[in-house]
């Protein structure tokens, strides 16, 4: 379905090259949605928000301009291709390949360029390879605290190229993914950035451009751009409709660009003096306007020329934006303080569940962060203290994730850390169903963490760890932890808290896990044949394998 370049043989034969009427348009690939069940929205279920306005409408016109093709940009027949590389355009931080397909004198061009500045773009000629120029760019670092700076400098990348394109009128071109795994930029995030950018310049520019090749080399870059591409230029009415639902929060301005709205600067009608006091007249305003930054006149002494601008100033713009995270718990914090009346979560002692309930898509948004800002830190303390990792399978073949509640220690855990953790052991097993085995054993004097918490946590995880979570097999339950389980059903989520499964012995729980699939602490074989009274076992002091004792 997809074009594909022919791999190099033995004899060190180089690719030949493919012209674009090789490579099927997205227009004229059938529409496919296995992006339906993916987390990009977790939990639609089918009516897909039809009074909602699409942000990205169905364009036959632009549709037709977008390729998608598994291989090397720079083995396309195309009028331009793109080199992502870094800000001293040198060889070895090129796109692997493209020097040796174009031959020396590309190397030798880029050198006389005096370097490319990020977010920027600098075009050369293209000597060996098929294409007519190369057009070379400097992709930013990534870091979760500034990654509003660094959607928007590789949005200025893909502009910044196409711009390039049209000046020196040139039609087609093909891209690779521009980032690289050494500055740590999340592919989905950046695919995103890539895929809108593109649409809102083609928007705008369709007339100047006939071709927009995005190119993959790896089957995750692919099967990601498979999946978003409907998002931003869907085929038919059903996609658009899809994407109403599954497109993040935040796609951007008219550029593609994120937008913070503390940072707009905001106009406002200048205040007009009265004659008699030189105060701001409460009716007349004058047409001209004055920007809004925060300054005020000073007053040295004395009120005869001053007027007071208080009542002007926005503090909402005034304030700096804090980190997204940060944000939210605050905003969290303040609407759980800020609830009142009857509490049934607090008068038991669960905590406070005042926090804000959260969409699909913004749901999605909070998982991206956690888990971009997961991947870029060293976790292994949490990791160390074996709360959470990964068993086998279950009987059934479904992946299984073991907790072990008596290391759960919250006076010497840093809970946002755990979550990131969390987020990041829990990923590669929620995309299919999976099951979790809670070890309850000994656990029952450790403090417990409160609902509010496990909202929170839940809400990170996302709608799809809900919908994929096939059972928790939970061993050695106490009274307080049916309770707490109980209070989780009934005021955080019925839907994955249905699923708990209560398991008395070790002996029961093999039947839905098998032993050799579980890494079982020693102090839980105790632990069960203390609560069970040992009627019956025999342990096996090697393998810690529990028997049912045969009848005399």
């Amino acid at each position: 379905m997809y074009g594909r370049h022919m791999a190099a043989g033995p004899s060190g034969g180089v690719d030949p090259v493919v012209t674009l009427d090789q490579v099927p348009r997205w227009s004229d690939v059938d529409p496919t949605v296995p992006y339906i069940s993916d987390p990009l929205t977790a939990g639609s279920d089918g009516a897909l928000g039809a009074a909602a306005v699409s942000r990205f409408p169905v364009d036959p016109e632009i549709n037709s301009r977008i390729y998608l093709w598994r291989g090397n940009p720079w083995n396309l027949e195309v009028d331009a291709v793109v080199n992502s590389t870094n800000e001293s355009l040198d060889e070895a931080h090129s796109s692997p390949g493209l020097h040796a397909a174009a031959g020396p004198g590309l190397a030798e061009e880029c050198a006389t360029l005096g370097g490319c500045r990020t977010g920027m773009a600098k075009m050369t000629n293209a000597y060996d390879l098929p294409a007519r120029k190369v057009i070379h760019t400097v992709g930013p670092k990534y870091a979760v605290k500034y990654h509003t700076a660094a959607e928007n400098a590789l949005s200025h990348c893909y502009r910044a190229c196409l711009e390039l394109l049209i000046e020196n009128g040139l039609q087609s071109i093909a891209t690779g993914c521009i980032y690289t795994e050494a500055k740590n930029y999340p592919r989905e995030p950046a695919a995103h950035v890539a895929i809108r950018t593109v649409r809102r310049f083609l928007e705008k520019q369709k007339d100047k451009v006939t071709a927009v090749v995005f190119c993959t080399t790896t089957t995750t870059d692919t099967e990601i751009y498979k999946r978003l591409l409907p998002l931003y230029f869907p085929r038919d009415k059903f996609e658009e409709e899809v994407a109403v639902s599954k497109l993040p929060a935040d796609v951007g301005d008219e550029n593609g660009e994120t937008v913070i709205d503390e940072r707009k600067i905001r106009i406002k009608p200048l205040p007009v003096l009265s004659p008699n006091n030189a105060q701001p007249s409460e009716t007349a305003t004058s047409e001209s306007s004055f920007v809004d930054i925060g300054l005020t006149r000073r007053q040295h002494g004395t009120r005869q020329n001053s007027f007071n601008m208080d009542s002007y100033l926005d503090p909402s713009f005034m304030s700096i934006i804090k980190d997204p995270d940060q944000r939210r718990l605050e905003q969290w914090q303040r609407a759980a303080q800020a609830q009142k009346g009857f509490n049934c979560a607090r008068l038991l002692g669960y905590g406070d569940l005042g926090g804000p309930p959260l969409s699909a898509a913004e749901e999605y948004s909070l998982h991206s962060r956690y888990l971009a800002k997961a991947n870029s830190l060293n976790l292994s303390e949490i990791a160390e203290m074996k709360i959470v990792y990964r068993g086998g399978v279950d009987s059934e073949g479904r992946p299984v994730m073991v907790v072990v509640g008596a290391h759960f220690l919250l006076r010497c855990l840093d809970l946002e850390r755990f979550i990131l953790y969390v987020v990041k052991e829990f990923e590669p097993l929620i995309q299919k169903p999976y099951t979790i085995v809670y070890f309850h054993s000994a656990a029952s004097l450790q403090p417990q963490t409160d609902l509010g918490w496990m909202k929170r946590l839940q809400q990170i995880l996302g709608r799809k760890h809900q919908r994929n979570l096939h059972a928790i097999y939970v061993l050695h339950p106490t009274l307080g932890l049916r309770a707490a389980i109980c209070a989780l059903q009934l005021f955080v989520d019925g839907e994955a808290w249905k699923k708990v499964v209560y398991v008395d012995k070790l002996v029961h729980l093999f039947k839905y896990v098998p032993r050799e699939q579980l890494t079982i602490p020693d102090f839980v074989f105790q632990h069960d044949l203390e609560v069970n009274g040992g009627k019956g076992l025999i342990v096996d002091p090697r393998t810690k394998y529990i028997y049912q004792r045969a009848a005399n």
